[in-house]
Parts: C-alpha cells; sequence; structure tokens
C-alpha cells in the first residue's frame, strides 16, 4: 500500500490572553509587556528565540493597546503612527528598511509613544548598517525570554498538540518533557514530527512514537 501523503496544513493556533501561560521562563517579560508600560524612552524589545511566545506577546499588547502592528520585512515609508507600534523581527530588519525604521522610531520618539519589539538577539547584535538608527536601537531596553521550564515546556507541548487539535495522553506529553532539548524550537518541531507520523499511522501518538522521532532528528532527518 502506498504511504499516505502528509500535508503540513497551517495549524489553528490560539493566540488570546488566555492562552499564553506564565513562567519562570517569561515571567518578566509578561509583566514590562502587559503591566509596566512606563519604560525607559518608551520603547522595549522582547528577545527570545523562535517559538518562545514572543508574536503572541506582542498581539496580547496590540489587543491591549489597540496598537498598530508591523513587520520588519515590510515597514512602510514615511509612517508617523498616532498610536502605540508593534514591529516583529528587528533582528532581521532588511538594510533597505533601515531608513524607514530610523524615521518611524524618531516619530515614535517625539510622540511620546511606546514601542514594542520583537527579535531573537538582543539590539547590541543586530546587523544595522545604518549609525544612527543602531545607537537607537542599541539604547532598547531589552526583556528577554529563557529557555522552557519543565512545568513551561509541559504547557507547551500540550498547546502545541491542541493547536493541531491533536489531544495527546498525560503519558506522552511527560515522555517528550523529559526527552526533548529544552527549547521551544525542539518541542515544536518534535510535536510536527508526531502529528505527521500519527497521520500516517491514523493513529495516536504514542510514546514509542516519540523515542523514534527523537532519533530521526538526531539523525538529521
Amino acid at each position: 500500500m502506498a504511504e499516505q501523503l502528509i500535508f503540513d496544513l497551517p495549524t489553528n493556533e490560539a493566540l488570546g490572553p488566555e492562552d499564553f501561560f506564565v513562567s519562570e521562563a517569561n515571567r518578566d517579560a509578561v509583566r514590562m509587556v502587559t503591566q509596566e508600560l512606563d519604560w525607559p524612552e518608551q520603547k522595549l524589545v522582547v528577545v527570545g528565540p523562535k517559538g518562545s511566545g514572543k508574536s503572541h506577546l506582542s498581539r496580547i499588547f496590540e489587543r491591549k493597546t489597540d496598537a498598530l502592528r508591523l513587520s520588519a520585512y515590510d515597514l512602510p515609508v514615511g509612517l508617523t503612527p498616532d498610536c502605540p507600534v508593534v514591529v516583529e523581527d528587528l533582528d532581521r530588519l532588511p538594510r533597505a528598511a533601515e531608513e524607514a525604521m530610523f524615521h518611524l522610531h524618531n516619530a515614535m520618539h517625539n510622540a511620546k509613544l511606546p514601542l514594542l519589539m520583537t527579535a531573537r538577539s538582543a539590539p547590541a547584535r543586530w546587523a544595522i548598517q545604518l549609525p544612527d538608527l543602531a545607537s537607537r536601537m542599541e539604547a532598547s531596553t531589552p526583556i528577554h525570554i529563557d529557555d522552557p521550564d519543565d512545568t513551561l515546556l509541559q504547557v507547551l507541548v500540550t498547546k502545541l498538540f491542541a493547536d493541531r487539535q491533536v489531544v495527546p495522553s498525560p503519558v506522552v506529553v511527560r515522555s517528550i518533557v523529559s526527552k526533548v532539548d529544552r527549547s521551544f524550537e525542539a518541542a515544536a518541531r518534535l510535536v510536527t514530527l508526531l502529528d505527521q507520523d500519527a497521520l500516517r499511522r491514523k493513529g495516536p501518538v504514542t510514546t514509542q512514537m516519540v523515542g523514534q522521532a527523537l532519533d530521526k532528528i538526531a539523525a538529521g532527518g
């Protein structure tokens, strides 16, 4: 019998405030973004690895403050907002967009409006070529989301499955938490592989499948 084709369909990701789990790994970031909005120079950078919840947290801020949400990849030129602004992925700001980001920063600063940014690294490590922009970004306050602790990892794994309309057994979740690398990206990759494998097998995720998926990842698969 031919192997069933598996398509990596978009997941229905839950991004409401009630879907964000607070732990020691992200507690400071949550407090700064949702409660202590009087940031130095009115700007804050949420720094964390892929899958750590930066975008989720920025969406909570967006809803709380009616902020304008932008991507570093697609910044409009000459923007002068009259509301808070979120700019995602500032560490990967294209060279051609640096001038637009410089003017946006100055507009926000002059209007005394909050500017929330997200990135995978701290501003001092960004490869910004425009000196004036680089100095302004380095003066931004960074707040870090750390790698997940066991509690957050368990919740994360459960949510990643739920976003795919999968409800694994508690035994499977505990097996994943005890074996997977302590990173958001590793957990997301493992859940994706397990979901695809379960679809091929037309059955539930099992602890045996966890071990097989981790072996596949370790082998570079």
